[in-house]
């Protein structure tokens, strides 16, 4: 198969793309398991891209059950240089409002129970991630969401995603903690994929959709299911928008990003001293160290 460039994750709300022409479903295996679904390759604006949505068609996985390294070592299979990850989110900030959009460009990990390395079993790799988001790809983003022209959605570009284990949502005293560090949104699946992305040597970046204020407003509780399940369908839309636009942007003008060569100077184990077993099960993301 021609590799796909472009990878698309679908988060809460978004389980599938509607605009995608010429639709091919693909069951992958991985060294790290099954990912989260079958993969949906299709044509959109003509580019080749490949669909997933991150909690299963059904949503039937929890965060911390996300096989995250299967999803992100399959899209590797498939030849994606480009992740670009849609997600719900809670906002940290007033000026930050439900169905605003953000681009975040810093993460902090709460998380405590996942597997966020494709490393070990006797191979030592340290990744450079003090800027964890792909900056062009964020920009490509940000220039898709403007020449859309959303009107009444704010655009927040730049910004701290505080991702959590979950599946429950924060204490009021945790809340206000994040908002004490300054951290703009709150979710709980990016991260962990950014790093693992980082490490495979894929651009990522994520847009956030805004689905609510989290619970450090004290509107907060006025707010129905009711309205963060419309506000999930508004977000959708509007996520498919941004991202149709986006894989325009990339498939005009494709570019080199600093991800893509992320091992260069991260693998501290000589690689002819590694364990064989662990170099085959490695084999996508360091057959051109190899």
């Amino acid at each position: 198969m021609e590799a796909i460039k472009i990878g698309i994750i679908g988060g809460s709300g978004l389980y599938k793309m509607e605009a995608l022409q010429d639709i091919e479903e693909i069951t992958l295996d991985t060294p790290f398991g099954k990912p989260s679904d079958n993969f949906i390759v299709g044509t959109l604006d003509n580019a080749r891209v490949v669909f997933l949505p991150r909690h299963g068609k059904n949503h039937h996985l929890l965060p911390t059950e996300l096989p995250f390294r299967a999803n992100i070592y399959a899209l590797k299979q498939l030849g994606v240089e480009y992740i670009v990850s849609a997600s719900a989110v809670g906002s940290l900030q007033q000026h930050i409002k439900p169905l605003d959009l953000v681009i975040p460009d810093q993460f902090i990990d709460r998380t405590k129970n996942r597997e966020a390395t494709f490393f070990g079993d006797g191979i030592v790799a340290h990744i450079g991630f003090g800027n964890p988001v792909c900056n062009q790809l964020g920009n490509i983003l940000d220039e898709a969401i403007k020449n859309l022209d959303f009107p009444d959605i704010d655009l927040h570009h730049g910004g701290t995603y505080v991702c959590m284990e979950g599946p429950a949502f924060s204490t009021i005293a945790e809340s206000n903690l994040y908002r004490s560090w300054g951290a703009s949104i709150i979710g709980m699946t990016n991260l962990t994929e950014a790093k693992l992305a980082r490490e495979a040597e894929i651009a990522y970046a994520t847009l956030a959709l805004v689905t609510d204020y989290d619970c450090w407003n004290p509107e907060h509780d006025h707010v129905t299911v009711e309205t963060v399940i419309a506000n999930l369908h508004q977000n959708a839309v509007n996520a498919q928008k941004v991202i149709r636009e986006t894989v325009k942007l990339i498939n005009r003008k494709p570019f080199v990003s600093e991800a893509h060569s992320a091992l260069k100077t991260a693998i501290f184990t000589p690689l002819d001293k590694a364990p064989i077993e662990t170099k085959q099960k490695l084999t996508e993301i360091l057959k051109k160290y190899l």
